[in-house]
């Protein structure tokens, strides 16, 4: 059983959508990319240098806003100022009255801050969270004393987090491998070296100990890893090949999204995937998406920057969808490492699920 503070890790919010990621170089430092809002080390928020004047406890935060923050939304300034919460994380914090503005009690979350008040954040009392196995099926695609591959289901997510702490990867990890996880992602997230969406399909591997979790991660920071995924993608692309090299930031305007932006518009990471047309349908296309690169709901976000959002994908694609699809039609196919202990070149394919081998089947009709 551990302690974590009340809506710490994910926003439930965007969790409740299925928004995990593609993104797993954060995980290395413990940083979170399931949820869009939840930053990596090298994300949109930039620290102020005004960050050496803060005052902190166990308890409280304290800072005075900056003057590039005159003007800005209450939320905002927490998000920006303290630890990278979500902005929903700081609005519940607010409605606790649990922040003072040169000691007024702020609740509205669009109340406009000015450069020079003192902002001061009482924490909440951290509570209990508990992980507790469960005996959930696992397709398991490899598996030896250093390391499981498995094939994960749509619907599942990787880890525990508010809003869903039974039911993941993580809880049926820890009853089939038992004590034998990684400890480097701390007690909620055992053996988690990368994540893919909840509602994407697909090879994950995790780590039975610290020694194979810093050599996967170390080769996820590197780009070395082999990460191959299948689509079904709105329109007809006209092009065999396509390489997207577009960087990846926070959505400037709705901040459980993510982006592709442009100078001045943000913080942003380089992101590229290479995409290949596999087969045409018209109005539909399948294609194979080999990202160089793993950015926050990459390929997502390339394909509905070039025209071709995938099908299904309730976040970044057209509202209507003519089949009744449960999110993104997105499989992560194809996954290769060194292996941690014996230095071999490994690769597993997950086949393709059966709603997205009868789908295709109803595009070849």
């Amino acid at each position: 059983m551990m302690k974590q503070r009340e809506g710490e890790g994910e926003d439930p919010d965007v969790l409740e959508t299925g928004d995990d990621v593609e993104d797993p170089d954060v995980l290395e430092t413990g940083d979170d990319v399931e949820d869009p809002d939840a930053l990596d080390a090298e994300d949109e928020v930039e620290i102020p240098d005004t960050r050496k004047t803060q005052e902190s406890d166990d308890q409280t935060l304290a800072a005075k806003i900056p003057d590039r923050l005159d003007g800005a939304r209450m939320d905002v300034i927490l998000y920006t100022l303290f630890e990278r919460k979500s902005r929903s994380w700081w609005q519940n914090l607010m409605e606790k009255g649990l922040v003072l503005c040169d000691g007024q009690v702020i609740t509205k979350a669009g109340r406009k801050g000015k450069a020079g008040q003192t902002i001061r954040v009482t924490l909440p009392e951290p509570v209990e969270v508990e992980i507790l196995p469960e005996e959930i099926p696992l397709d398991i695609l490899y598996e030896d004393n250093d390391l499981i591959v498995v094939n994960k289901p749509k619907g599942m997510v990787v880890h525990p987090a508010p809003g869903h702490s039974s039911g993941t990867l993580v809880n049926a990890l820890m009853y089939h491998c038992r004590e034998s996880l990684s400890g480097i992602n701390g007690v909620l997230r055992p053996g988690i070296v990368h994540r893919i969406d909840r509602d994407t399909t697909g090879s994950l591997v995790a780590a039975k100990n610290d020694t194979a979790h810093e050599s996967l991660a170390r080769q996820f920071k590197e780009h070395s890893i082999t990460r191959a995924y299948r689509a079904i993608v709105h329109g007809n692309l006209t092009q065999d090949t396509i390489t997207v090299d577009a960087p990846v930031g926070r959505h400037p305007k709705d901040r459980k999204k993510m982006a592709v932006l442009q100078e001045g518009q943000g913080t942003s990471r380089r992101a590229v995937t290479h995409i290949r047309v596999l087969e045409r349908f018209g109005q539909y296309t399948f294609v194979e998406c080999v990202l160089e690169t793993g950015r926050t709901h990459q390929i997502r976000v390339h394909m509905a920057h070039i025209g071709h959002p995938v099908l299904g994908d309730r976040v970044y694609g057209p509202g209507k969808c003519p089949f009744r699809l449960e999110g993104q039609t997105l499989h992560a196919m194809t996954l290769g490492f060194i292996h941690p202990k014996t230095g071999r070149s490994l690769e597993f394919t997950a086949p393709l699920p059966e709603y997205f081998e009868q789908l295709l089947t109803k595009l070849r009709q």
